[in-house]
């Protein structure tokens, strides 16, 4: 049989973000798509089929019901590149409430590196499926999922939280703006079309005015498709060398496990600015030493000036009332759902009386009801109880309370 806790308290998070580490130390921790099925596949066979993984360029986090956090601690080092002491050392640890408030200000944007990054709605969204389509989401993790999105798509219609394009997607292009005024003749590379690759690639032509770009991607169907519908060019994968030659700046959203892009690719190059939106690094950052190259990562890329900064933090308020109105309704969904097994079991203890013949005697002599009639009685004494379980949430012998009720209205 196994292993389903129902207890908020075996709700936990286990993870590292930007505030405790660069991106050197959270890259021996990325998970990729291969790495992520393992990790579900070894959660299925000790019992665990109530949890997710969220790895992003700026966090690599497990989310998921179980007897100790050790389990998802294991279930994560186990299959990624950094050791498990060296995970302890700079990761954090919550459980039950303050997981669940972890989770909904993850999916706000509230823990962003670049606060109200709406981004992370989508990652969080594909991680999520991934682990349902392996049937590693039960019904707690998907009520929960499902509260944090809807909360994150009211604060993102009702507050000013991502009020001026917030993303690290859309820093680079801030960055490319102030680098280059004149951006008409500068060629622009973007490989990797995934969701970053697409955001970034939307903001450049957006905000930049230019249409200068060729897109490489990996698979060249979902190249063509983009460059076509932003009136761009594209390029085969066999063909990146030749790309990244004659490219003036070079963005890259892909999502290897090692880089794409070595130093020696671009020895003979001329001068290049090179945005690596990739964790882990999917440039080689020993291209930083080459004179004529300029490398910058996501770490450096969140520390960029943010002219709407204060703005977004006047919303934080807004946005945790919001979070904290949702997280109260499914709090109030799992104590109603932990109340279900009390209550069929008086129901069924009642319906057991209801077929009683001394009780049928006293019912007839005492009512001039059909008897049928206390069918309905016994809902109502059900649906009253429900209540009080859940406005008063006190222990006690329901059993006692539900057949005194009963009686007092038979």
């Amino acid at each position: 049989m196994q292993y389903r806790p129902i207890e908020i308290s075996n709700f936990f998070v286990v993870g590292i973000n930007y505030k405790k580490t660069d991106a050197t130390r959270r890259s021996l921790f990325a998970v990729n798509d291969e790495q992520y099925a393992k990790i579900l596949a070894v959660a299925k066979s000790i019992g665990l089929t109530d949890l997710f993984v969220l790895s992003t360029c700026n966090r690599t986090e497990i989310y998921g019901f179980a007897e100790d956090a050790i389990q998802l601690y294991e279930l994560l080092c186990n299959h990624t590149e950094g050791g498990i002491d060296l995970f302890k050392e700079i990761a954090y640890t919550k459980n039950g409430r303050s997981a669940i408030q972890h989770l909904f200000e993850v999916g706000a944007g509230l823990d962003s590196q670049i606060l109200g990054d709406y981004e992370i709605v989508g990652q969080i969204k594909k991680a999520v499926k991934f682990s349902k389509d392996r049937f590693c989401m039960g019904g707690y993790m998907e009520r929960l999922t499902n509260a944090v999105l809807q909360a994150s798509k009211e604060i993102k219609s009702t507050t000013a939280l991502s009020g001026g394009t917030v993303s690290v997607s859309f820093a680079a292009v801030q960055y490319i703006r102030e680098q280059f005024p004149e951006i008409a003749d500068k060629k622009i590379a973007l490989i990797g079309v995934g969701k970053i690759g697409k955001n970034t690639c939307k903001n450049l032509v957006d905000y930049l005015n230019t249409r200068n770009i060729v897109l490489v991607n990996r698979t060249e169907e979902k190249a063509s498709e983009l460059a076509n519908e932003l009136g761009i060019q594209f390029a085969p994968i066999q063909e990146m060398d030749q790309v990244i030659a004659s490219s003036d700046i070079i963005l890259v959203a892909t999502n290897s496990n090692k880089p794409i892009i070595s130093k020696q690719q671009l020895t003979d190059t001329g001068s290049k600015l090179i945005f690596d939106l990739s964790i882990p690094y999917n440039v080689d950052p020993a291209a930083q030493s080459l004179a004529h190259i300029e490398l910058v990562n996501v770490d450096e890329l969140s520390k960029i000036k943010d002219a709407n900064l204060q703005k977004r933090q006047a919303e934080v308020p807004k946005a945790l009332t919001i979070i904290s109105k949702h997280s109260q309704e499914f709090l109030d969904w799992h104590q109603l759902r932990k109340n279900v097994p009390v209550l069929k079991a008086i129901k069924t203890k009642l319906e057991q009386l209801h077929h009683c013949d001394i009780f049928i005697g006293y019912y007839l002599k005492n009512s001039s009801e059909p008897v049928n009639k206390n069918e309905e009685k016994i809902q109502k004494v059900i649906n009253g109880l429900a209540v009080k379980m859940k406005e008063q949430n006190q222990q006690g012998c329901y059993y006692l309370e539900a057949l005194n009720e009963y009686i007092a209205i038979a």
